[in-house]
């Protein structure tokens, strides 16, 4: 009888578990029958799966794509099951989101009270952080990722486009003078960010032309909440999206700096998922229900 709805769960159990010797012990299997079903479906595809090494397994393009198809493929076949065992009742399970600190408290967070009154079976599994996650590593759904996209084989929908200003308190801006040039803020204690995928260079226009400078300040952070906050107590001059910064600039605790030099400073903001065809019912709710509502978010900043 042909089982391939098994080999797709022993297969995805070996992927997410790093190892056949893992994985066997998850499905009460011994390693060499988990090893001999993998070469068995590799012969079967024709196909090279898994790249073995002594350290690690690797995927190959096509083990990668085997992995994301198989993954939604028992995913929806869950999601069915629950449905018919309880009668076709509504989209339920588990949407595991990632997003950055401030665009999440900002855009995400507020929308979540609708969503679940919308879809009271499904639960979000929120993670707030600037770094970013590895939606394979971490078994993330949704990511919503700023800034250019690398290449993958994720799915994106775009959300929208935020610009990116620079700002400083009125107390430090008292104390060290307003920037009138970009120029001056090499004499500025500018606020970076500490992760890997980031650096200190801030693009600004001077005239027609677009210059990138390298600056420094006593601060890196790993997210952009507390730098905002640090610009908001006078520690020095941030660089931050809009939606970081609309709030403290509206009340007075930020002042806009060289607003005519960040005018191009902008950055796309989009939801990464895997897979279109086979995405999982609670995943096309989330997105579906959300990314309208962010994308009126930004057009509203």
């Amino acid at each position: 009888m042909d089982n391939r709805a098994g080999e797709m769960v022993v297969f995805v159990r070996v992927v997410e578990a790093g190892s056949f010797s893992q994985a066997a012990r998850l499905l009460l299997m011994t390693p060499s029958t988990v090893s001999k079903l993998i070469a068995r479906l590799e012969v079967r595809l024709g196909a090279r799966l898994i790249e073995r090494s002594t350290r690690r397994l690797t995927l190959t393009g096509e083990g990668q794509f085997y992995y994301e198809r198989s993954r939604a493929l028992l995913d929806q076949l869950a999601e069915t099951e629950q449905q018919i065992e309880q009668g076709g009742a509504e989209t339920e399970g588990i949407v595991r989101v990632t997003s950055s600190v401030a665009f999440g408290a900002a855009a995400l967070e507020p929308l979540l009270p609708a969503f679940f009154e919308a879809f009271p079976r499904i639960v979000v599994d929120l993670s707030l952080s600037d770094e970013v996650v590895d939606q394979y590593l971490e078994r993330t759904d949704v990511a919503i990722r700023i800034g250019g996209l690398s290449d993958s084989n994720l799915m994106a929908r775009k959300i929208g486009k935020t610009r990116r200003g620079i700002a400083a308190s009125p107390a430090y801006i008292a104390r060290h003078g307003m920037p009138q040039t970009a120029d001056n803020l090499v004499h500025h204690n500018c606020l970076g960010f500490n992760f890997r995928r980031s650096n200190a260079v801030w693009p600004m226009r001077n005239g027609g032309r677009i210059a990138e400078r390298m600056l420094s300040g006593a601060l890196l952070a790993n997210n952009g909440e507390t730098i905002r906050r640090m610009a908001i107590a006078g520690v020095g001059i941030a660089r931050l999206a809009d939606y970081h910064l609309r709030g403290p600039i509206a009340r007075g605790e930020l002042i806009e700096v060289l607003p005519d030099s960040t005018l191009n400073d902008s950055e796309e903001i989009h939801a990464l998922f895997r897979g279109t065809q086979f995405l999982p019912a609670r995943v096309r709710a989330f997105l579906d229900f959300m990314v309208p509502r962010m994308q009126h978010f930004l057009d509203h900043d």
